[in-house]
């Protein structure tokens, strides 16, 4: 499979970030494709996410359903 181009990916940190560097970096800025990285390996792999995913992801987050 090519690598995907995330040139024009703008990466934020998540707000939910620590100080201990466990730091997720996510980009909302690509149509259809939200893309999420560790931000102390910016050049590492990429998990990417249809926008649907990811708002399901998240909301399961906030409702306390995934856990790590």
């Amino acid at each position: 499979m090519p690598a995907m181009d995330l040139s024009d990916a703008e990466w934020r940190k998540s707000t939910r970030s620590d100080a201990n560097s466990q730091c997720v970096e996510v980009a909302r800025n690509l149509p259809g494709l939200v893309p999420v990285r560790d931000s102390k390996e910016p050049s590492g792999p990429v998990l990417t996410f249809s926008p649907a995913a990811w708002v399901a992801f998240t909301a399961s987050i906030k409702d306390g359903k995934a856990t790590g």
